[in-house]
């Protein structure tokens, strides 16, 4: 009876265990991030932005970030933030070609796992018909600082 409630007592705590275990792993999978800006640039590519995947760490590389952005038009008046704390986020930026039409966008899907984080990005082309103007899409977003490379899918 003794060894009945011993394999009893290590498949309840075995249980616990592998509960706590998924919580964590649903935790790492999806990461929070923060919409800082989305949309277009309308320079035609003056901004001097390529097409392009940045991760800025720091107020620098965000400052001169920002002066580009702002070169032709002052994209940054409607971004939800300017100032980042860098000592407890990371920005994610991602730059599409220059387009020759409008509706086009970008969308980001940022996942953690026990080795890094994934960042998915996933272009948009117009519907129907589009407008007949230079565009070039663009998304920041902010994340919690962490050690683990970003890698870019």
């Amino acid at each position: 009876m003794k060894m009945l409630y011993k394999v009893l007592g290590l498949c309840m705590f075995l249980v616990v265990l592998n509960c706590k275990s998924i919580q964590n792993q649903n935790k790492l999978e999806k990461e929070d991030s923060f919409l800082i800006g989305k949309g277009n640039l309308y320079g035609s590519g003056a901004e001097g932005l390529a097409k392009q995947n940045l991760v800025i760490t720091d107020s620098n590389q965000w400052n001169d970030l920002l002066k580009k952005i702002n070169a032709i038009n002052n994209v940054s008046d409607g971004f939800s933030e300017t100032k980042i704390n860098f000592s407890k986020y990371t920005l994610i930026a991602v730059f599409g070609d220059v387009k020759g039409t409008g509706g086009h966008s970008i969308e980001l899907e940022v996942k953690s796992n026990l080795d890094n984080i994934e960042v998915y990005v996933y272009s948009k082309g117009p519907d129907g018909m589009a407008s007949s103007v230079m565009t070039q899409p663009f998304i920041i977003v902010r994340i919690a600082k962490s050690e683990f490379p970003i890698v870019f899918k």
